[in-house]
């Protein structure tokens, strides 16, 4: 009897698009170069011929999904991944909700005001309104934080159900930043305890010293943490007045965000 069964090694090399995979590769690559890379870079990184690389890197440009700068030459990823990558969350109408209140945030306490996700390992920035003050904190879109020393990482992690808060628990590596970063998992458990009973989290300069950051989390219509909101500013103009203050109207804005999407506080 003849053998039907397919050669699946040789149909998956039927199906391959290698100028798709070389795209993608240097998609990945450049994730990795917040500084973005030259034309002979990325071909030399990648074996790719000069050829190919450039009319793959001048589809994304024209695609915007790379922007090009002309005075250094080099290429660098644009927003739009990261808008793909935010829709997937299937979280459709929240960045919506969420940036108008930023920026009703800003106003009220004049700091920069921010807006992340958690992502595979880790958390994402994902947008800003940029604080009034003349010094002022600005973060690059799509950079992460970690969990167990910024506010939005504590504040996401206190409200997560516990296997999914324990999967995330297996990642983190409780780096040390300073003396004043949590070093392990008993006290950084501790610390969610400290969140869940007053409704924020606080990033006592445990990363970066002489920067104080306070978020509260975002609730979607099941309660379940979608995100998280905070400001951050130097030491100097957040004392512990303003502290409270602060973390107050955070954490009225947060459940202001949290109602536009659907959730109701039992």
């Amino acid at each position: 009897m003849k053998n039907t069964i397919p050669n699946m090694k040789k149909s998956k090399e039927n199906y391959k698009v290698p100028n798709l995979e070389k795209g993608i590769a240097i998609l990945e690559y450049l994730s990795l170069c917040p500084r973005g890379e030259t034309l002979q870079e990325i071909k030399s990184i990648l074996d790719i011929s000069q050829t190919t690389a450039y009319r793959i890197l001048s589809t994304l440009v024209r695609l915007d999904y790379l922007v090009y700068h002309d005075d250094t030459k080099r290429y660098k990823l644009s927003r739009k991944l990261l808008t793909l990558g935010f829709r997937s969350l299937n979280e459709h109408n929240l960045l919506e909700t969420v940036l108008p209140r930023l920026r009703d945030l800003r106003d009220e306490v004049q700091e920069t005001s921010c807006f992340g996700v958690l992502g595979e390992k880790k958390g994402i920035f994902i947008e800003q309104a940029q604080g009034n003050h003349t010094f002022r904190f600005v973060l690059s879109p799509g950079k992460l934080f970690e969990l167990h020393c910024s506010a939005p990482g504590k504040a996401i992690m206190a409200y997560l159900p516990n296997n999914v808060r324990d999967r995330y628990l297996s990642y983190m590596e409780f780096t040390r930043y300073n003396d004043r970063t949590i070093t392990s998992c008993e006290d950084y458990l501790k610390e969610l305890e400290i969140v869940r009973k007053h409704g924020y989290a606080i990033d006592n300069e445990e990363e970066l010293t002489g920067v104080i950051c306070i978020g509260s989390p975002i609730f979607n219509y099941i309660g379940y943490p979608c995100g998280a909101i905070w400001i951050s500013g130097p030491k100097d103009r957040l004392s512990k007045e303003v502290i409270r203050s602060s973390a107050a109207c955070i954490k009225k804005i947060a459940l202001e965000i949290s109602e536009e999407l659907g959730y109701s506080k039992r």
